[in-house]
């Protein structure tokens, strides 16, 4: 007989199988959470911003594409992936970096190269045009303005940061 304080078999054996049981299915949970709740735990870089090599008194009031590497993580997996962006002067005399990418279907835009249009941004995919401030043609394909990249100067040097959407795009 089992006296007041004393453990039975059958409650030791039930003890130990549920604590067994319990330090498996933590042990099967635990990646999964963690993979859930990683990235909402993750920091971000405190500036994202990239030189690219462009010095504020080489740029002109005419676009020039600049490419440039940016550093891209995908879960575990880092790589460079090159971008580009327009930059040029304004009439104010402010920079403006503008993303190269068509808002219709993703096509590289370029500058100039209409013949019937010399001073306008052109998508040769489907004849997409924008004003040389990024906003598109009304009556062409693209639906919204090029995006605009964010932008900071530091030591006389552009540095480009994430494309964000243009400030006169409809919301």
């Amino acid at each position: 007989m089992a006296k007041k304080n004393e453990i039975t078999r059958r409650q030791f054996l039930n003890y130990t199988l549920m604590g067994t049981g319990g330090f498996m299915a933590a042990g099967i949970l635990m990646p999964m959470v963690r993979f859930a709740i990683d990235p909402i735990l993750k920091t971000e870089a405190a500036s994202d911003m990239v030189d690219i090599d462009l010095k504020v008194e080489d740029i002109t009031s005419e676009p020039v594409m600049k490419k440039f590497k940016v550093k891209q993580v995908d879960g575990w997996y880092e790589s460079e992936v090159e971008q580009a962006a327009f930059v040029y002067k304004n009439d104010d005399g402010e920079i403006v970096a503008l993303s190269p990418i068509c808002k219709h279907l993703g096509c590289t835009v370029d500058w100039g190269t209409n013949p019937s249009h010399p001073d306008e941004f052109y998508c040769p995919c489907h004849a997409g045009r924008y004003y040389k401030d990024g906003v598109n043609v009304p009556g062409t394909a693209p639906i919204a303005p090029l995006d605009v990249y964010e932008m900071e100067i530091r030591d006389g040097k552009v540095f480009l940061g994430k494309p964000l959407p243009h400030p006169k795009a409809k919301k």
